[in-house]
């Protein structure tokens, strides 16, 4: 019964339980992820599927609603970059999907890096992707830093996205990164 009045107490614009008071937590771009991990392993028991197979249809499908939005909550609160399209969207800052970015310095920059990393991989050089792999980081890191320091000012929100679609880029070349590692791994 208290889960459900956490679901229904905030709703972004588009009608589904705030993913922040699932955890009951204030919307904010810095998280302790620890202890939302924490958190999220205690709100997964008790609402887990198992725990309602003896339940009626109508109970064992709520639960399976409850899990799934906990599951979607808990996955885009731990992602920087989730994260940060999600403060944006509930702020009424709705960003579309696939956008065109246009900043050359930016542009720039990603094409460096996927020349760097397509060199890294044709020389199957593994020490050099662990180093790339660090740059990589810091960068997100203080990415995230800038974002977190303009979220906080409503005025700056134009910059908040332009920051959260640099966080996307690079989560998405840290995938890649991963996956190349895996390859030369094995």
């Amino acid at each position: 019964m208290w889960l459900r009045r956490k679901l229904q107490r905030l709703r972004p614009a588009v009608g589904t339980p705030c993913h922040y008071a699932l955890f009951d937590l204030q919307p904010s771009f810095r998280l302790d992820l620890d202890k939302l991990a924490t958190r999220y392993r205690e709100l997964a028991r008790e609402v887990h599927p198992d725990r309602f197979a003896d339940a009626s249809e109508r109970e064992q499908r709520v639960a399976l609603e409850k899990s799934a939005a906990l599951n979607d909550a808990y996955q885009t609160l731990r992602s920087a970059p989730r994260r940060a399209r999600y403060l944006l969207a509930i702020s009424g800052h709705e960003v579309p999907q696939e956008v065109t970015v246009h900043d050359p310095d930016f542009l720039l920059q990603q094409m460096q890096w996927r020349e760097e990393l397509e060199e890294l991989q044709d020389e199957a050089d593994l020490d050099g992707v662990a180093a790339f792999k660090k740059r990589l980081k810091a960068a997100q890191d203080s990415l995230n830093e800038d974002f977190a320091a303009c979220w906080d000012v409503p005025a700056e929100r134009d910059k908040a996205e332009r920051l959260m679609r640099r966080m996307q880029f690079l989560d998405k070349l840290a995938q890649e990164v991963r996956q190349l590692e895996e390859r030369l791994d094995d």
